[in-house]
């Protein structure tokens, strides 16, 4: 494979884990049973121009290791706003009487903006210049009308994290970096198998409505692994800005 001229340094990003914020945020929120009042949270940015989809244009994400890691980034910033709104809602407790399902939402919502803010680190420490801007949630309200629908917009965002980490890791040029989406795709998974069985047990690696029909495990016991094309294309209408992938590695 030719050398991709637009990695970020390895040591670079690995030294923005030498931040006691960021290595906290990241290190500390990958375990399974965390404590979910550890990290403080933020909401999603309100300042963009939501008065209709796509009115802030394109968001092109770039090429190389520096695209891929801003594909990532795009899809943890959706799931960590996705999260942040469920466990914000005033009617959370409401809608998740089990003081433990509210309990794993939180881990799950703490671990996406862990996620979420070391690829903001990584990136911003050694190619600020190329780091996608905050992206615009479109949430619609159906999807957060019920305990049902809730988890069933998660099942679909968590099994596409999943697939979408599976797909991306032959594209990445850095040892270092494949490493790191093999640890996150790992935290992915666990939430992906979670949620499943919080609709029904039993479902963790297999049941309806999936990324496709029936199984999302195949005969060969491999998960599903999905293109930036096909992952983006299930994950631009929870996007209000145009994401442009053109420009990212395909082998």
């Amino acid at each position: 494979m030719a050398k991709n001229t637009n990695s970020i340094p390895e040591q670079n990003v690995l030294q923005g884990l030498k931040n006691p914020l960021n290595r906290r945020s990241f290190l500390q929120y990958t375990g399974a049973g965390v404590a979910v009042s550890a990290l403080l949270l933020t909401g999603c940015d309100d300042d963009d121009d939501a008065t209709g989809t796509n009115m802030q244009g394109a968001v092109n994400l770039g090429s190389g290791d520096v695209g891929v890691l801003n594909y990532a980034y795009a899809l943890e910033q959706l799931e960590a706003a996705f999260y942040t709104t469920v466990v914000g809602m005033a009617n959370f407790a409401t809608l998740f009487p089990n003081a433990t399902e509210r309990a794993v939402l939180m881990d799950i919502r703490n671990h996406e903006v862990a996620h979420r803010e070391f690829f903001r680190a990584a990136i911003t420490s050694t190619a600020a210049s190329q780091i996608i801007p905050n992206l615009t949630p479109n949430l619609p309200a159906s999807a957060l009308a019920s305990r049902a629908s809730i988890l069933a917009t998660a099942r679909t965002f968590e099994d596409l994290g999943v697939a979408a980490y599976n797909g991306a890791g032959k594209l990445l040029t850095s040892a270092t970096f494949l490493g790191i989406a093999g640890k996150i795709v790992s935290v992915e998974a666990r939430h992906a198998a979670e949620i499943r069985d919080m609709i029904e047990n039993g479902t963790f690696a297999s049941g309806p409505a999936g990324i496709r029909s029936g199984e999302i495990v195949d005969a060969n016991g491999l998960d599903v692994a999905l293109t930036p094309a096909q992952v983006l294309a299930l994950a631009q209408p929870f996007i209000k800005e145009t994401i442009n992938a053109s420009n990212l590695p395909t082998t």
